[in-house]
């Protein structure tokens, strides 16, 4: 349904004909670490998130998995390939 509230003639999955569904029965505008990311919605009563209700619930527990103006960094190392090691194995017809 269109959203109501805060974000009137926007669709919202949480609208329902008694009035906004979600907790506290409005949606919560972007928090700080929100700045630069591409699924912010301006509009005239504020900035808003496009996927989720309360950004700062997403941000709580580490980085927004939404967010789109973070890059996610890899916990292991490239593992590296020994040329030599590997030449042999071809020779031996195991690859």
């Amino acid at each position: 349904m269109i959203c109501q509230t805060v974000k009137p003639g926007v669709e919202c999955v949480f609208m329902k004909k008694a009035g906004c569904g979600y907790n506290g029965g409005k949606c919560h505008s972007v928090v700080d670490e929100c700045t630069g990311c591409d699924r912010i919605e301006e509009l005239p009563s504020g900035q808003y998130c496009s996927v989720y209700p309360d950004p700062r619930l997403k941000w709580k527990n580490g980085t927004c998995n939404f967010a789109t103006h973070v890059k996610k960094q890899s916990d292991t190392p490239k593992a590296t390939l020994n040329a030599l090691k590997a030449s042999k194995r071809k020779a031996a017809g195991r690859m």
